[in-house]
């Protein structure tokens, strides 16, 4: 059973860290570099303002459940478990230096050196992709021991807000552990049962990318409702009961709804309004980049596909899916039909299926719009999907269906293009997923 946890970092991370699994019964040392910090921290002091935490690290500091120290070695030595919770400043050009992640790494190697147990390296510091590698990679390298069976090196986000960090810590969305060690899972996961929230395990590159996808949608929040809010103040209309109003939509608007990378959208709804919202804030000499920005980025994912497709060397391509998204007939307003325009124009052969779109080629808005459009869409059409497959060099999915993984197999020397990720998990040389 894991006893003592060693943390190196005690900023606010770190000191949240320190109190809080101390609370929960486990003996804390903290290593810092920082004199002052550690001097703070063995008066019962936090390092850090933060609600709670004074009160939590004092209570912890007289119970004899932390300590803190500049050398690293004993502490080490003398855990099972250490966090690491060093600093990942920015760079001039934007990225993180990872100098103290690193020079952490090798600290710890130096001790596993002479440590025969078994040892877990949690790294909760904000990281880049692919820095737990080569954390393990300096370790076994300067310890001569071996990942998998001396040690492990698990991604492990926090998700503190400043203000609520001690809430948050034992309030999270969820814990989660990034690892491919079993045992490792099972320490982490006994550091964390008395926090409230679901443990999820994944994959460790998941884990270490995380915390940017949220915080950058984050603010991509906070400016979103800003740009609205610019707007009804010109329409003399009260954005925060508007704001109010798009959080009472959990179906899509707060949701999981639409969050699946992929293909571009479509449909008459969502361009049409988002070029009306645009237009209501440049009518007022408004900007709105966030918006604005929004069409172009669509309209790259049409560009993206379309390269795709181009870049496979095939000039025989096979289409599952042209209507703007599965369950409707609609032409219109395809992203698909942008794609075959441009393949068209430059020389390439297409057949498609869509079983919606049949019937309704030759009726309504549609036979309109392709007689306008694409009136040799008619001669494209193919009656049966397997007719697409076996005609084309290149076959893109458009639609999901649990029948297309089988085509793969069936047909080794074709290329398959999947938009919707309709083929989950695949080794297959001849698939190509768009985001995946």
């Amino acid at each position: 059973m894991t006893k003592t946890i060693s943390i190196f970092g005690l900023g606010y991370v770190g000191c949240v860290s320190l109190g809080c699994l101390a609370q929960n019964g486990f003996r804390i040392i903290g290593i810092d570099v920082q004199k002052s910090r550690v001097d703070l921290i063995n008066s019962g002091k936090a390092t850090i303002v933060e609600k709670d935490i004074d009160r939590i690290v004092k209570e912890q500091f007289d119970k004899q459940m932390i300590s803190a120290s500049t050398e690293y070695y004993d502490a080490v030595l003398n855990s099972d478990v250490s966090i690491i919770c060093v600093g990942t400043p920015s760079t001039e050009h934007g990225s993180l230096n990872l100098d103290y992640i690193y020079q952490t790494a090798k600290q710890i190697g130096e001790v596993l050196k002479d440590k025969n147990q078994y040892h877990v390296i949690a790294i909760r510091s904000t990281v880049l992709p692919k820095t737990n590698e080569t954390v393990g990679k300096i370790i076994t390298e300067i310890s001569g021991k071996q990942r998998g069976t001396d040690f492990d090196v698990v991604s492990n986000p926090e998700f503190l807000r400043e203000g609520k960090a001690v809430y948050d810590y034992f309030h999270p969305p969820f814990t989660l552990i990034g690892t491919d060690s079993d045992k490792a899972a099972e320490i982490m996961k006994e550091l964390y049962k008395k926090v409230n929230g679901k443990f999820i395990r994944t994959e460790i590159l998941p884990a270490e990318i995380i915390k940017y996808v949220n915080n950058s949608y984050h603010a991509l929040k906070v400016t979103f409702a800003n740009e609205v809010g610019n707007i009804c103040k010109q329409q003399n209309i009260d954005s925060h009961v508007v704001m109010d109003l798009f959080c009472q939509d959990k179906q899509l608007n707060i949701s999981s709804y639409y969050f699946k990378p992929g293909f571009a959208y479509g449909g008459s709804c969502l361009p049409k309004d988002l070029k009306a919202l645009k237009t209501m804030a440049h009518d007022k000499n408004l900007q709105s980049p966030v918006l604005d920005s929004i069409e172009n980025s669509n309209q790259y994912q049409i560009t993206l596909v379309t390269e795709m497709i181009e870049q496979t060397g095939h000039k025989k391509i096979g289409i599952l899916g042209v209507a703007f998204k599965q369950g409707t007939d609609d032409l219109r307003y395809s992203p698909m039909i942008s794609v075959l325009h441009t393949l068209i124009k430059k020389g390439y052969e297409i057949r498609f299926y869509d079983d919606y779109v049949h019937e309704a080629l030759s009726t309504g808005a549609n036979k309109e719009f392709i007689e306008q459009n694409l009136p040799d869409l008619q001669e494209m059409l193919c009656q049966t999907i397997k007719e697409v497959v076996s005609w084309a060099d290149t076959v893109v999915f458009n639609r999901k269906s649990t029948d297309f993984g089988k085509y793969l197999t069936l047909f080794p020397d074709k290329t398959f293009i999947d938009l919707t990720r309709t083929i989950k998990k695949t080794s297959a040389d001849n698939y190509i997923g768009i985001c995946w």
